[in-house]
């Protein structure tokens, strides 16, 4: 058998028994986390916190990732976005909605919204419908989600998941709507239309962080404390590489 499958076996070992650590550890002896400023999220939670005010509506956006390929981390970021969304906003008469271009994370976004209104003793506001299949080809999907965006209930969209270059017919709606946007995906592609497109643009791991910074949980603090973990050994292990080489050892 090689090497790399079994190392990359006790990575994953490793990160999930590390984070399942940090996550059960007492909070006497945890402290409070310290999180780098993302003004992105920032403006975020300010745009949650206004839609609860002025009584409108917010949008998440799955993308049309397939929860069953290797795209779907980002996707299940997003799920885990629209939760705490949920949560920020249980005051307000217009919950937040969802689009997404799969059937298994229509199913997700029902039961999140469905568990959310449960958890905020709001459940006369929860309605099926908020957790919406927008189309299921990538053109589809933008012309769903347009119908949904183009609600005049709607000034904030999130765009969190897998996109090709189409999403840029979403961003540019939003931004002409004059909407709020915040849009992160793991796809190269969607991150060089956001770049070009969207308000606010958030790269790389950026992505996955969006869930604890909205709501600060043991769980995500962990996530991110493995990732700074994660990001040390990978470059430790670079260097030492480097100076090996250097040095003339194979």
């Amino acid at each position: 058998m090689k090497a790399e499958p079994i190392l990359g076996l006790l990575v994953v070992i490793f990160a999930a028994g590390w984070m399942i650590f940090l996550s059960y550890r007492k909070k006497s002896s945890e402290g409070r986390a310290t999180f780098r400023r993302i003004t992105a999220i920032n403006r975020l939670r300010s745009a949650v916190g206004l839609s609860v005010e002025d009584g409108s509506r917010v949008h998440i956006s799955l993308g049309n990732g397939d929860l069953n390929e290797a795209s779907n981390p980002s996707g299940l970021a997003g799920v885990d976005t629209l939760q705490r969304i949920g949560q920020l906003s249980s005051a307000s008469d217009q919950p937040p909605v969802c689009t997404s271009g799969n059937g298994g994370f229509t199913l997700l976004s029902k039961d999140v919204l469905r568990m959310v209104a449960g958890e905020t003793q709001s459940t006369e506001m929860f309605d099926a419908d908020h957790g919406r299949m927008a189309g299921a080809t990538p053109f589809a999907y933008v012309l769903g989600t347009l119908e949904v965006m183009n609600e005049p209930a709607v000034r904030t969209n999130v765009f969190m998941g897998s996109y090709g270059a189409e999403v840029g017919f979403l961003t540019t709606a939003a931004e002409e709507n004059g909407a709020f946007t915040l849009a992160a995906s793991d796809s190269i592609v969607a991150q060089s239309v956001f770049l070009a497109t969207a308000r606010e643009v958030m790269l790389g791991e950026e992505l996955y962080a969006v869930p604890a910074y909205l709501v600060h949980r043991s769980s995500h603090v962990a996530s991110l404390k493995t990732q700074d973990l994660l990001r040390l050994i990978i470059s430790g292990a670079l260097l030492l590489g480097l100076l090996l080489k250097l040095a003339g050892i194979a």
